[in-house]
């Protein structure tokens, strides 16, 4: 009788305290806090900022949302003016001015995200999966002593996301579980923004400069800025635009490769190439598409001489229309592809130029 009471006891104690330990295996903090690395080029934001602002949005209704934006000169204040009025969500704008952050290097970078995140307490620490993104997180996430996760292209709940992975094939579903903060790099392309109008209406945040009086003297580290080269042609951001032209190997020489230029300023495009057409010094690799270069999501995506390898695929695979021309029949490519051409695109190409109307 005894033995038998003690068991009735003590299943009525197991039931409750399991049901403790459910309900805070899903118990989401009050209090989530979000620290966005806001780039910027001169003195206006990146678009790709704006996308990470509306991806900390979907964390929690309640997101403090701050704003971290670094360099000198008069254009990071100009740039933080914008910062302030871009979104209502959008808390505080934290600058940081030295010239030491005159370049994006990750030492430095990556030791102000520590600092401003262990003064302010941030929850969150979130960037885009640019180039930008991608040198800084890790070793801002390595002085943290927390594991990032890279590349999110969902949000289920404030630590648990969805990122891709096999070269996009697949998706898979990620529970952070650290004590740290949750360090995140998305893809823009997931989060997608409209620009910002004159009619737009948004109260500003504050702005509050960085103190950087204990930031150190060897913060620098051992990588230091050489030069930086860019090629301003009027034509639209590759990560951004509203239609890309890429052009593959199959292209030839970087003479031919003038072509997929000259298509591109009749559409008012952004020019795009393969690994295999950078690798063999057509463009600049600023201009690849895949796995390893940009990630790109438009509107339409037009493909000349791509065959379709899978790191490419990652890279262009959610844009919204595919046109593919290549004269292999069996190119991986057209298996993707809304609409396809088997042709030479020596043929196809002068011609689609001859029959195009100039832009005006």
């Amino acid at each position: 009788m005894a033995t038998g009471a003690a068991l009735r006891a003590l299943g009525r104690k197991i039931t409750p305290s399991s049901s403790s330990r459910i309900f805070a295996s899903s118990f989401t903090p009050r209090s989530i806090s979000t620290l966005v690395l806001a780039e910027h080029e001169g003195s206006s934001l990146k678009i790709q900022s704006l996308s990470a602002v509306k991806a900390a949005k979907s964390l929690s209704k309640d997101n403090s949302i701050s704003l971290l934006l670094a360099g000198s000169g008069p254009g990071l204040h100009e740039a933080a003016a914008q910062a302030a009025s871009c979104d209502p969500s959008v808390s505080q704008v934290l600058v940081a001015e030295s010239d030491e952050f005159s370049y994006p290097l990750a030492e430095p970078w990556a030791k102000l995200v520590r600092l401003v995140q262990q003064k302010g307490g941030y929850s969150h620490v979130m960037a885009t999966s640019g180039s930008f993104g991608k040198n800084i997180m890790p070793r801002a996430a390595a002085l943290l002593d927390v594991s990032p996760i890279t590349d999110v292209t969902g949000i289920s709940e404030p630590h648990v996301f969805v990122r891709p992975i096999y070269a996009g094939n697949a998706l898979c579903t990620v529970r952070y579980t650290g004590a740290g903060p949750c360090l995140l790099t998305i893809r823009a392309t997931s989060f997608p923004v409209s620009p910002i109008t004159s009619d737009s209406k948004s109260s500003d945040a504050s702005i509050s400069q960085v103190d950087l009086s204990i930031f150190g003297e060897d913060s620098i580290g051992k990588s230091r800025y050489v030069k930086h080269t860019a090629q301003d042609l009027g034509r639209p951001d590759l990560g951004s635009a509203r239609v890309v032209i890429t052009g593959g190997r199959a292209l030839k020489s970087a003479e031919n490769f003038k072509m997929i230029e000259k298509l591109a300023e009749k559409l008012g495009a952004a020019v795009g190439a393969t690994r295999a057409a950078v690798d063999a010094g057509y463009v600049p690799n600023d201009l690849q598409v895949g796995q390893t270069g940009k990630i790109v999501a438009p509107e339409l995506y037009m493909a000349f001489g791509v065959s379709g390898a899978i790191q490419h695929l990652a890279g262009m695979r959610d844009s919204k229309v595919i046109v593919a021309v290549n004269k292999d029949a069996d190119a991986p490519i057209f298996q993707v592809a809304d609409y396809g051409l088997v042709g030479d695109i020596f043929d196809v190409l002068p011609e689609l130029l001859e029959k195009l109307p100039e832009r005006k």
